[in-house]
């Protein structure tokens, strides 16, 4: 016998205890955040009293150079420390993302780009001189006019996610022809903006000099690993000489996904005066330099027998890019994903043009493919005078139509049929425009939702610390997510331990590397290696005997291996969406009754924070269809909405009935968890379901969001 042996493994491992993982936890840092003891990249109490603040300068032509900047009146004014300019900036290496080449040269590829950045004692005394400093440009004609025939449309040779811009099965367009039900249709989605609540931020501080030098950042960014490998490059330092902190984000929705201009330039500017520096972008620049969800138009061609059998599906998306920088929104493809057919185009056309560069934003690709996949299937349930629903199960697929693999798990028609059964759908009368109470139209819609399940290779590492505690720490970020607190349940369970008695360290490149969170991607990738840590710290805790080290007991993970393996598996969430909306046929305004969305993720490992994310997700796909939209003016070349009044995110009073449930999934084919990502699949399919709701209440079909008043109005008329 062992005693100590026993009562250790005892105390560590209990044989049977109840498992955190799958309960409704409350977020571990939620007090903090209410509190206001959260610390965000800007707020750090710790900032030496010599910070500096700074405030960078927009170009004012669509494009041209730079031919002058006058900083004299800023240099004179009180407080003002240095202004940098393309001539007196720090110079940068070479960087694969051109638009973090911030002040590098005098040309200007599209409005908003800066040119020049202020630095100053006080953050008033920074925007200050912003405003006095004068440039000059030499300006050229530009175009920022997306359309379906522009003359520069090319197709690249992949589309956003290493897809291929182009896929064939069959002859798509002969069996189109040839079908006796067709739907030939082009649906518009305009440009979109990420607004986080927290804007681009961060700060910067450079110790030592030389060869010793380091840099320290503190940045809002949805991975840290990212941004020091960006920072190392442009400064020319070794990774270990950088140091990057994202502990609390709040919020990103995929445009602090990739590194941005704010944290070079705040870098730059503390190397330039040797003094820590402060920069938080102001919410007008947000929509020209943290990327937008760029616009697409895109026609989808459904061709189907008399009983709803899809023979032929198209899909083709033209959209945007910069000229500097090629991001090509892959919206086409879902349709690979959706629907049997035995014939199939999805195909990816883009026009460069003097635009901002679009990037990620919540589902790219998926958010607007699937409104125009899903509204088409809806015109083809009306043209055959099948039920929304069943038309869609008539045609799911017994494996992943593009690839032939396997799913690992597809419970589309699962979600489908509960979430009827929850909204009442059978009560439906199918005629449009047949419900009115007074002037108001009320209308319901359905559209399914999917997207992949991502995963990339992530550490952790796990001790087991002397007073019974235990330390969990992974370079993971929580954007608002609860991702810290999925993450404490995962090594709770896989320890068999209190949820309590975890402690999680993240947001730092100090701690073991992870992947940013992004893709719907964080828990899975950062789970895993946390799983697997704990799982290895717990059976070396079973095998030791008598009082731990000094430094505890410890045990790290590397799902390298694994993550990186092909699974022969199509591995994808589904959903379904329900709305009812009501439009006034006075005013055109359309309002949302009910929203509901049903999900098949997985397992859900917390059901109060992935309500939220579902929720939050749908709320943010409500706003594509009724209220979010830019508009890139032709003459000046830049957006003209770039604040929140203007640009219309919804609030509560938007929905006043909203809710999420999920089917039970169990697929061991993902990850140690079973769990699929739910941060982006709320928002594809929600625009969708509120159009098709829209056409039920009025009998008009409307293929161009947002649903505006001054859109819909004139069609009621």
């Amino acid at each position: 016998m062992h005693p100590t042996r026993t009562t250790r493994t005892r105390a560590r491992v209990p044989a049977a205890p109840p498992t955190p993982l799958g309960t409704a936890a409350e977020r571990l840092e939620g007090r903090d955040k209410v509190t206001g003891a959260a610390r965000y990249a800007t707020e750090h109490a710790h900032n030496p009293p010599d910070c500096a603040y700074a405030w960078p300068i927009p170009a004012t032509i669509a494009r041209g150079r730079v031919t002058s900047v006058d900083t004299a009146a800023a240099l004179a004014l009180p407080g003002t420390l240095a202004v940098l300019t393309p001539d007196t900036a720090p110079r940068l290496g070479e960087t694969e993302d051109p638009t973090l080449a911030v002040l590098q040269d005098a040309t200007v590829p599209h409005r908003g780009w800066y040119v020049a950045l202020a630095v100053a004692e006080t953050l008033e005394a920074a925007r200050a001189a912003a405003a006095a400093v004068r440039v000059t440009y030499a300006a050229e004609p530009h175009d920022v006019t997306l359309t379906e025939d522009h003359p520069d449309a090319y197709r690249p040779d992949e589309a956003n996610g290493g897809v291929p811009a182009l896929r064939e099965r069959g002859d798509a367009p002969a069996a189109f022809a040839a079908a006796p039900v067709r739907v030939d249709v082009t649906y518009r989605v305009p440009p979109l903006h990420n607004h986080p609540m927290e804007p681009h931020a961060a700060y910067a501080r450079w110790d030592g000099e030389g060869d010793g030098a380091h840099l320290t950042v503190y940045d809002s960014s949805q991975g840290a690993n990212p941004v020091r490998s960006v920072l190392a490059v442009l400064f020319g330092l070794p990774k270990d000489r950088v140091t990057v902190v994202s502990e609390h984000v709040g919020g990103g929705f995929g445009s602090k996904g990739t590194p941005r201009p704010h944290v070079v330039l705040a870098a730059m500017a503390a190397r330039h005066t040797g003094r820590p520096v402060k920069l938080a972008l102001p919410r007008g620049h947000l929509a020209a330099v943290v990327g937008h969800r760029a616009p697409t138009i895109q026609r989808v061609r459904l061709g189907a027998e008399r009983d709803g059998t899809l023979v032929s599906l198209s899909h083709e998306v033209t959209t945007h890019t910069s000229r500097i920088k090629e991001f090509v929104e892959q919206g086409a493809l879902p349709a690979r994903v959706m629907y049997a057919s035995p014939h199939s185009r999805t195909d990816h056309r883009v026009v460069p043009l003097d635009v901002p560069s679009p990037s990620w934003m919540r589902a790219p690709g998926e958010a607007p493919g699937m409104y125009a996949l899903e509204s088409a299937m809806d015109e083809l349930a009306g043209a055959l005078g099948v039920d929304p629903v069943e038309l869609r199960v008539r045609n799911e697929p017994a494996t992943e139509p593009d690839s032939g693999l396997p799913f690992s798990s597809r419970n589309l028609v699962a979600c489908l049929r509960e979430g009827a059964r929850r909204f009442g759908w059978s009560d439906r009368d199918p005629r449009p425009g047949v419900r009115r109470e007074g002037t108001w139209l009320t209308g319901t819609g359905v559209a399914a939702a999917t997207y992949p399940v991502l995963v990339s290779p992530s550490t952790a590492t796990a001790t087991a610390r002397h007073d019974g505690g235990y330390d969990v720490l992974v370079n993971a970020t929580d954007i608002g997510t609860g991702a810290r607190t999925v993450l404490a349940q995962i090594a709770a369970d896989a320890l068999g331990v209190p949820l309590g008695s975890v402690t999680i360290g993240i947001g730092s490149t100090r701690l073991p590397y992870a992947p940013l969170a992004g893709g719907s991607s964080g828990t899975a990738s950062w789970g895993w290696a946390v799983h697997r840590a704990c799982t290895s710290l717990a059976e070396r805790l079973a095998r030791h005997t008598g009082p731990l080290p000094a430094e505890g007991l410890s045990a790290s993970a590397d799902t390298t291996e694994e993550a990186r393996r092909t699974p022969p598996f199509a591995r994808h969430a589904f959903g379904a969406h329900f709305a009812e909306v009501q439009v006034d046929t006075g005013t055109g305004e359309v309002r949302v009754r009910r929203l509901l969305g049903v999900y098949a993720a997985g397992r859900i490992l917390n059901p109060r924070t992935a309500r939220s994310q579902l929720i939050g997700g749908m709320t943010m796909g409500l706003g594509m269809a009724l209220t979010e939209h830019s508009t890139m003016d032709p003459a000046f070349g830049d957006f003209a909405e770039r604040d929140l009044a203007s640009y219309h995110v919804p609030s509560h009073a938007d929905v006043p009935d909203i809710d999420a449930h999920w089917v039970e999934e169990h697929d061991d084919h993902l990850n140690p968890m079973g769990s699929k990502g739910i941060g982006e699949i709320g928002i594809v399919g929600t625009p969708a379901a509120i159009g098709n709701a829209l056409h039920h209440a009025t009998g008009v079909r409307f293929r161009e969001l947002p649903l505006t008043p001054d859109r819909v109005l004139p069609a009621l008329a």
